[in-house]
């Protein structure tokens, strides 16, 4: 049996999300060539500013990996193909308060393709999940509501379809991972009962053959011993074990479109490389289209083709990901980025944002990140944020992005 080994810095520890993206790369090189592989870390390679891919071919000194490490690429522009899976226009939510109206997002458009995978971030508070709660009708209902916008999926308007009609699309074309497995599983049923309820009410197969689905799924997502794991309660499972129930019961009907809400943040590194894999295993195999909720800009970086930046219940820029990341265009974007405690010198004092986000129940003019700029000035506090092209593949609401940020 043949040993690769690969050595980088040994004085140099990695954090958890570029070492995440690390063990999904040794996994596919492990089953690329059917070896094993040694890994002795010393070296800081995955930044978010570079490409995983990359850095691996660097390292191995190789050919060039493709870009999205073994995904199958975007379907072809043909003329079946030009409407997106999932077309987001101009999304309005506000929720109804004691204290008065909480605008949570605010006109955020997005697109998603079959077969792509569209990031999400954002510092918490800033609309992501409560933009994928809308397009599912998930809103907590009555103080939730969705004042405006259209989220047309495969051409139907998920906001002005009625209930039937997105209960047949919801849960079986679309998915979704929840962040909190606590309080998403049924602390009363069985986890095979709560595994199996998706195949029994959309493709109406059998108790014994939901079952064993039910068990390949856990087994896939790194549960052992699945058949008697089925017969237990969610209590019976630790935090990291309730996540993976809860991304088997998404991912268990091969939905179109998969919205993971921060999938891997219960899971230590190495599942999370698991998971990752088995998401990109799952769209290249299927073609579906995935939104990635998350904070993680190293998971961005690996799993993702195109981003969106969102602060306030607004997208601030959006592109292709390695543009986003390599050359960002919002102050907001590279403020974020320099909130990384990876790239701060070691005994450095770790940089934060000044300043607090805005009262979102109070109007905001202008750009909403402008009293926490360093490059704010007179025309930020008054001007059009919509979002406008400076790069191919990249655009943002800054109205100075003219100008060489610093």
């Amino acid at each position: 049996m043949q040993t690769r080994i690969v050595t980088v810095e040994r004085r140099q520890r990695l954090d958890a999300p570029p070492l995440t993206l690390f063990v999904a790369l040794f996994i596919r090189l492990r089953r690329g060539f059917g070896g094993q592989v040694a890994l002795f870390t010393h070296r800081r390679t995955l930044h978010p500013t570079t490409q995983p891919a990359q850095d691996m071919q660097d390292m191995q000194g190789q050919a060039p990996l493709p870009k999205r490490r073994g995904l199958a690429p975007n379907p072809p522009t043909s003329p079946t193909n030009l409407m997106p899976l999932l077309s987001i226009d101009n999304l309005h939510t506000v929720f109804e308060t004691s204290r008065g109206t909480v605008r949570a997002v605010n006109g955020v458009s997005l697109a998603v393709n079959k077969g792509e995978t569209i990031g999400i971030v954002g510092e918490s508070g800033s609309g992501k999940s409560v933009t994928c709660y809308s397009i599912m009708g998930l809103l907590p209902k009555p103080a939730g509501r969705v004042e405006q916008g259209r989220a047309l999926f495969d051409g139907v308007d998920l906001l002005q379809c009625g209930r039937k009609e997105l209960q047949k699309i919801r849960g079986r074309r679309i998915a979704m991972i929840f962040q909190d497995p606590m309080t998403s599983l049924n602390p009363y049923l069985r986890v095979g009962e709560q595994l199996i309820e998706p195949l029994l009410i959309h493709e109406g197969v059998s108790r014994k053959e939901a079952a064993m689905r039910a068990a390949e799924a856990l087994r896939d997502t790194g549960i052992q011993d699945a058949e008697r794991r089925l017969r237990q309660y969610p209590h019976e499972f630790s935090g990291g074990m309730r996540q993976r129930v809860m991304i088997a019961m998404a991912l268990i009907t091969k939905p179109d479109l998969l919205i993971a809400d921060e999938p891997t943040t219960a899971l230590d590194v190495t599942v999370q490389a698991q998971i990752l894999e088995l998401i990109r295993s799952l769209q290249a195999t299927h073609g579906m289209g995935v939104i990635f909720i998350t904070h993680d800009l190293g998971i961005i970086s690996g799993m993702c083709d195109h981003v969106a930046v969102m602060y306030a219940g607004r997208v601030l820029e959006t592109g292709e990901t390695t543009a986003v990341l390599k050359t960002p265009r919002h102050p907001y974007t590279r403020a974020l980025q320099k909130s990384l405690p990876m790239l701060q010198g070691r005994g450095a004092e770790l940089y934060t944002i000044p300043g607090n986000p805005p009262d979102m129940m109070q109007e905001i003019s202008g750009c909403p990140f402008a009293p926490r700029c360093d490059r704010v000035n007179a025309e930020c506090g008054t001007a059009d944020m919509a979002l406008r092209e400076v790069a191919t593949e990249q655009d943002t609401a800054c109205v100075r992005e003219g100008e060489e940020l610093e």
